[in-house]
């Protein structure tokens, strides 16, 4: 809940930051205008953490840059095209932006840019009512054309304009509703929820880019499931990553199964806390999150209605891990966050193998050789997918996998685990057998391999005279 008056100090208080107090005198001395604005604003009235500072002017780029030089230890122009100029100024990275009047030719998200003349104007034309205001400084004074305070006070969304002409002008802005939704933990208002709803085909025009980089946003809020339901209901989700709505799955009058949807966006928020106990303080996981919110996307496609009313999806693993790197690839993931996405997926199933019967050493060494670098996050993903509301069940699998966690770590101790090589390495095998590099050291190295995760440390000896009877064996 929004409360004004400790909401107005903290903008009195952002307002005499020295990089603020500086600036202001700079631009003031020059016969410009300047304004805190957006994001920053908005944070501040709710007691959020404000991060970097954005600022709006009146003075062109060639005029902002002139009087920020003299208070900078450094300064970029890479978005002096669009009006914007960065510095470092008093330690603080910044960004001063000419006021913008741009206009949108309704085939692309891209605008003409042009500049404004007024700091009203600029606000006008920003996405949400939220992010329209702006503090003047000198001064200081709010300035909220659009009743941006209004909506913070009612917890609403909504967009400064006519929601049409908003997202027509930039239907990115549809995405980026779902994950204010999430973040502030607002509501969005009705005619813009509608709007999101009928203008979602022309998300069509964004590039897979800009869409990727607005559901990462989404997927790094605390509570991301509130913008995944918004994108779902409205049928946006349905245009970039379509698998998501499809765990909806039709529940057969003769047949039931878990509410594959709902476990799915369980299965993300119990990953997210998982993640903040196990490593308090680092950045959101996004890889983990993307994991947890597509582990099941196989399901659909693997459904099988068995006699009796029993529902099996035989291999979802496997071929939603397919699914999953197209996905990613078409909207443009890296190939390291595609990968371990894609490998946490068709690994997620491996464990639940161990809580029916304990697992031999060996077992344990290949489900670490084979998780590798993703093992904890493997650890955290397999945790979050027990959602049964049977307490004794999912007491059984959580006590399982606290055993064989300590295993993994008492196996750690005992073998640095975390190497998983064989005791002789390519060199002393081509000398102990003769042989020069080629196919079977290969074979030779992966024989050692099977012994060391089989059987643990044997010694170099004992796998010497092992390979040499193993080769024996071969002639």
């Amino acid at each position: 809940m929004l409360n004004m008056a400790e909401g107005l100090a903290r903008l009195g208080a952002l307002a005499e930051a020295p990089v603020s107090a500086a600036l202001a005198r700079a631009f003031s001395d020059a016969g410009f205008e300047l304004a805190i604005v957006g994001g920053p604003v908005r944070d501040a009235l709710l007691g959020r953490t404000v991060n970097d500072l954005d600022y709006t002017t009146n003075a062109r780029p060639d005029d902002i840059l002139r009087i920020v030089k003299p208070l900078s230890t450094a300064t970029w122009d890479i978005g002096r095209a669009f009006g914007t100029i960065g510095a470092k100024v008093r330690g603080e990275q910044v960004e001063i932006t000419t006021y913008r009047a741009d206009s949108y030719d309704g085939t692309t998200r891209k605008p003409t840019v042009e500049f404004g003349d007024t700091l009203e104007q600029d606000l006008a034309r920003r996405d949400f009512t939220v992010n329209a205001m702006a503090l003047r400084i000198p001064g200081p004074s709010l300035v909220d054309p659009t009743g941006g305070v209004e909506d913070l006070v009612d917890m609403t969304l909504r967009t400064p304009t006519d929601p049409d002409v908003s997202f027509g002008d930039d239907p990115l802005r549809m995405l980026r509703a779902a994950r204010f939704a999430s973040q502030l933990r607002v509501e969005v208002h009705p005619a813009t929820l509608e709007a999101m709803s009928r203008l979602a085909p022309s998300l069509s025009i964004v590039s897979p880019e800009r869409v990727q980089g607005e559901l990462v946003k989404l997927l790094s809020t605390e509570a991301p499931d509130r913008g995944i339901r918004l994108l779902v209901d409205t049928g946006l989700m349905e245009l970039f990553l379509p698998e998501v709505p499809a765990l909806r799955l039709e529940v057969d009058e003769h047949h039931h199964h878990k509410d594959v949807y709902e476990h799915s966006l369980t299965v993300l928020a119990q990953a997210i806390e998982l993640e903040k106990q196990r490593h308090p303080g680092q950045a959101p996981d996004v890889t983990l999150r993307l994991a947890a919110l597509l582990h099941d996307i196989g399901k659909p496609a693997t459904r099988k209605l068995e006699p009796g009313g029993a529902v099996s999806f035989h291999h979802h693993d496997v071929k939603g891990a397919r699914m999953a790197r197209k996905r990613l690839q078409a909207l443009k993931f890296d190939g390291a966050t595609t990968d371990a996405v894609c490998q946490l997926i068709e690994q997620h199933l491996r464990f639940f193998g161990y809580a029916e019967g304990a697992w031999t050493d060996s077992a344990v060494r290949r489900y670490v050789r084979d998780a590798g670098e993703q093992l904890e996050r493997l650890h955290i993903l397999t945790r979050a997918d027990v959602t049964t509301r049977n307490k004794r069940k999912a007491g059984r699998l959580r006590s399982a996998y606290d055993d064989i966690e300590a295993r993994i770590a008492q196996l750690a101790e005992q073998e640095e685990l975390e190497s998983m090589r064989p005791e002789l390495d390519g060199n002393r095998i081509q000398e102990v057998l003769g042989i020069r590099p080629g196919r079977e050291v290969g074979e030779a190295y992966r024989f050692l391999l099977d012994i060391r995760l089989d059987e643990g440390v044997i010694g170099p000896d004992a796998a010497e005279q092992r390979l040499r009877e193993w080769w024996a064996s071969r002639a």
